[in-house]
């Protein structure tokens, strides 16, 4: 797409043709919780079966948008890590790594930033939402991260992005600058189109205090969130305390309509046991939240039970974190090197 060209009138373009490559990353900034496993961890480590080469990063550069401790940056990095690990990830399936420990990605935002055009980026929702009323005393790192979000993704050539709904137009905008790269340098083809990988029921798993807020590590309210290192009493308290409402489950999913708190534990429920929302409410429905409840809390204890010991175990020995993430480095180095190599040529850049 060229700034002059609509992209529904622009001629096509050759298509990607390389491998099939799928890519994430959680960003390294406070405790991970339910809503991180659901609607990514567990889903991370379905996709590395899945024949795909999987990259998974660390989003430390991402975190200091707004000012991190540094010392905790570290710890917050190793504490993904072990996120990553515990849920299932295998070093040897899936590459594994720190962004900020691939220089590559750094070098192709920056080329990047000279290919985005101001008007996307003053479109972008979520920088209006993290700045609220004084966006003059944002950095300029918050404004332009989805530029570097799609460097993270195009410098693998990743063909597949798993997104929640938050994330969707920051990868219509990696699409946007993959076009008007490959167009303005007379390179088709050379950048893929990422598409979304969709989710299932547990992508977007809500509060257990507000059923129309997205579950969040920077709710001020720990009882809001299940997070990954609670132990099995923490979370079936959090759990028989969620917010519900009075009236009993539903039959129908449509039930679930106007009672968001209802939605979300019926929710969790599916994602935790592999199954449906429809599922869940042929086997609870007419049954109040005194039943409901406990089912629920066993089921979440039974199935982070053993991602918290793990996650605990390896935060206790962080050598053994720092060995997957150093394998993993070097393992997306020797990806990203030779596309960044390659872009610096086509865009001009001197080379001895």
């Amino acid at each position: 797409m060229t700034d002059q060209t609509p992209a529904s009138v622009a001629p096509a373009a050759p298509a990607y043709a390389g491998p099939r490559r799928i890519l994430s990353g959680i960003q390294a900034s406070g405790a991970l919780h339910l809503g991180n496993y659901l609607g990514a961890l567990k889903r991370f480590t379905e996709l590395q079966d899945t024949g795909a080469p999987l990259f998974v990063f660390v989003a430390d550069m991402h975190a200091i948008t707004v000012w991190q401790e540094p010392e905790k940056l570290a710890a917050q990095t190793r504490e993904i890590a072990a996120a990553y690990l515990a849920s299932g990830l295998d070093p040897a399936k899936a590459t594994i790594f720190p962004q900020s420990a691939v220089p590559a990605h750094a070098e192709l935002a920056w080329i990047f930033n000279c290919v985005a055009r101001l008007g996307w980026l003053d479109r972008m929702t979520q920088f209006k939402e993290k700045s609220g009323k004084h966006k003059e005393r944002s950095s300029v790192g918050l404004y332009t991260y989805p530029v570097l979000q799609a460097a993270d993704i195009l410098l693998y050539k990743a063909t597949e992005v798993p997104v929640g709904e938050d994330q969707k137009q920051h990868l219509e905008l990696t699409r946007d600058i993959a076009a008007k790269f490959n167009n303005d340098f007379g390179a088709p083809g050379f950048f893929p189109q990422p598409e979304p990988l969709i989710q299932g029921p547990g992508t977007r798993v809500m509060s257990l205090r507000d059923g129309a807020a997205k579950m969040s590590k920077s709710d001020p309210s720990d009882l809001s969130r299940i997070n990954l290192t609670d132990d099995a009493d923490t979370i079936a308290a959090k759990i028989k305390k969620a917010k519900s409402d009075m009236d009993v489950l539903p039959d129908t999913v449509e039930g679930l309509d106007g009672r968001p708190e209802a939605r979300n534990l019926v929710a969790i429920y599916a994602a935790l046991s592999d199954t449906t929302r429809e599922a869940v409410l042929a086997e609870f429905g007419g049954q109040g939240f005194g039943s409901f409840k406990p089912r629920l809390a066993e089921l979440a204890v039974t199935s982070m039970a053993p991602v918290t010991a793990e996650m605990r175990r390896l935060m206790a020995d962080p050598a053994e974190i720092d060995r997957a993430l150093a394998v993993g480095a070097e393992r997306a180095r020797e990806i990203a090197q030779p596309v960044v190599d390659e872009v610096k040529k086509i865009v001009g850049f001197w080379r001895g």
